[in-house]
């Protein structure tokens, strides 16, 4: 005996759905909820990696115009198609020793909260993209000053990447405010490359 199946009812079309928004942890947004990519620089010896989605553009290292009052690891300011930036120095920010810069040596120009900020970095590496797997939260121990704005450790084959929210390490008064506000009162501006 031969069995028949009854047609089947059709089924109604989904309506399409918004795509939710990307993820965010710890400064870092998932690309498609699973994975985000990061920019990798290095300062000194180590690698540290931000989101990719803060990042503007990457420069040249070039003539920055100082100004006076300013914390030690604001460098100055540069003219950047028009718009004057702080450049901030993260070795001095980490403290570490300075380096004089070299053929490596970039500015990365990144957003941070509708900011636009300038830091100088040893070399930039490359852009990763990451999974949750990847990510080891940063010991307890190891971070004091740091707790706030490391949001982890990314194992990349032999190698440690540490992840950094910008926006939490460059605190109120780091963007360079009142530099900003002195080089627009006396008309002087640095030449980026």
């Amino acid at each position: 005996m031969t069995t028949i199946d009854a047609p089947k009812a059709p089924s109604k079309a989904a309506a399409p759905e918004k795509p939710a928004p990307a993820p965010v942890t710890g400064g870092l947004r998932h690309q498609d909820g699973r994975t985000f990519q990061v920019v990798s620089f290095r300062l000194a010896d180590e690698e540290y990696g931000v989101d990719i989605m803060t990042v503007q553009e990457i420069i040249l290292y070039g003539c920055i115009t100082q100004v006076p009052e300013v914390p030690e690891h604001v460098l100055g300011v540069i003219n950047l198609r028009g718009n004057v930036i702080p450049i901030l120095n993260l070795r001095r920010r980490f403290g570490m020793p300075d380096q004089p810069a070299n053929d490596a040596t970039r500015i990365v120009v990144m957003d941070l909260q509708g900011r636009t900020v300038g830091v100088v970095v040893d070399g930039v590496s490359e852009v990763l993209r990451l999974s949750h797997e990847d990510i080891s939260p940063a010991p307890p121990s190891l971070l004091r000053a740091g707790k706030d704005y490391v949001t982890g450790l990314a194992r990349r084959k032999e190698r440690l990447l540490i992840l950094l929210d910008m926006s939490r390490l460059l605190v109120e008064g780091d963007h360079g405010d009142g530099a900003k506000a002195s080089t627009q009162g006396n008309g002087k501006q640095g030449q980026s490359q």
